[in-house]
Order: structure tokens, then C-alpha cells, then sequence
């Protein structure tokens, strides 16, 4: 009884990082922290808001109807599209709203280095799509680890506002009991959790390195 207690709290927390850092919320989460803990925090409090909102809205909400859609009409299983051969269509459609969202931000005049941060997001799902075709990767790990990139880029690019070395650790440990968390829902193996983590850092990392 007390196995079955344990296992069940293991889950039910595993579904609640699952759900709360969904792949479709870590631009939000990036956009978010560009415009409070980097030196973009001096911009006025509503236009940093309005960014956000606009980001979240063409990053997640958009893809989210969409996915609904897809969903009524029997295309994908469930809206987290486990199933690897429906990801190929919410891929690309999320890519396009990916590069309309960096389109929005180099329209607003947005320093270089935060439109790559979207333009490696972007690079992200369509690399994702690619691997997809052959091999299920991690969506979830592909996202936070370009989130961790943004983070890691922001201090060493010497854009913070404040030391974001404990930030940085903090983001890395989240990282990693995301990871936990989706071997404990047995959604991936330990290498599709450890690809997804390598692709979304590097692909977010390398662009705002290179091109930023």
C-alpha cells in the first residue's frame, strides 16, 4: 500500500512538471527572463509586459489552438502528442510561429542577441522535426535546455542585470528533474532525455554566440 502511495505521488508530481514546463511555455519562460534579468529590465515595466504578452501569445496560445484543432479532428492523440509519427505537422506549424515571433522582436527593434534567442528556438523544432522523423526525442528537455542556454549566454555575454550564476544552477536542476521526470513517466529513455537537453542548448546557444 505504502509502494503504491509513493508511486502515485512520484507520478502525479512527474505530470505536474510535465505539464507546468510544457515545450510550448519555455519561450515564454525565455522571453520572460531576457526582459527581467538582463539589462532589457531598464525598458518601461508596460512595453516589457506587452513584449511578453505578444511572445506568449504567438509562441503558445496560437500553437495550442492549433493543436486543439488537431486534436477535434482526430489528428494527434492528445495535446501533448506523444505519439511520434503525429509530431511532424505540430513541429513545423510551432516552428512557423517560432520565426514569427523573432520576426515580431526584429520589427520592435529588439537587441540582436534576444531575436537569436527566438531564431535558435526555431532552429530547435525544425531540428527536432528532422530527428523526429527517425528517432523520438525529447521535446520537453529541448526546451528547457534552450532556456538554460538563454541563461548561460545573458551571464557570460555580460548582459545581466544582477549575478545570474545561482539563476544558472537553479535552471540546470529544474532541467534535471524534468529529466527525472519524464523517465519516471517512461515517455522517453535516457538518451532521447539527454538529445533533446544537448539539441535545445546548443541550437539556442550557438545562435546567439555566433549571431548575436
Amino acid at each position: 500500500m505504502k509502494r503504491y502511495t509513493v508511486n502515485k505521488i512520484i507520478a502525479g508530481s512527474a505530470n505536474f512538471l510535465s505539464t507546468a514546463l510544457s515545450p510550448l511555455l519555455m519561450p515564454t519562460f525565455g522571453v520572460f527572463l531576457a526582459l527581467w534579468v538582463s539589462v532589457l529590465c531598464l525598458l518601461p515595466y508596460g512595453r516589457r509586459v506587452a513584449l511578453l504578452l505578444v511572445c506568449m501569445g504567438i509562441t503558445c496560445i496560437i500553437p495550442l489552438i492549433f493543436l486543439s484543432v488537431m486534436r477535434h479532428f482526430k489528428l494527434v492523440s492528445d495535446l501533448h502528442v506523444e505519439v511520434r509519427e503525429q509530431r511532424l505537422i505540430p513541429y513545423l506549424f510551432t516552428a512557423l510561429c517560432y520565426a514569427v515571433a523573432a520576426y515580431y522582436l526584429y520589427y520592435c527593434h529588439a537587441p540582436k542577441w534576444f531575436t537569436m534567442f527566438m531564431v535558435g528556438s526555431t532552429v530547435t523544432i525544425l531540428l527536432m522535426a528532422l530527428i523526429n522523423l527517425k528517432w523520438k526525442i525529447s521535446a520537453h528537455m529541448a526546451g528547457i535546455g534552450g532556456v538554460v542556454a538563454l541563461i548561460y549566454q545573458i551571464h557570460v555575454m555580460g548582459l545581466s542585470a544582477f549575478d545570474l550564476l545561482w539563476l544558472l544552477c537553479l535552471a540546470v536542476l529544474v532541467a534535471g528533474a524534468l529529466g527525472s521526470a519524464r523517465l519516471a513517466l517512461k515517455r522517453h529513455n535516457t538518451w532521447q532525455v539527454l538529445a533533446g537537453a544537448v539539441v535545445g542548448f546548443l541550437c539556442v546557444s550557438l545562435t546567439m554566440k555566433l549571431l548575436g
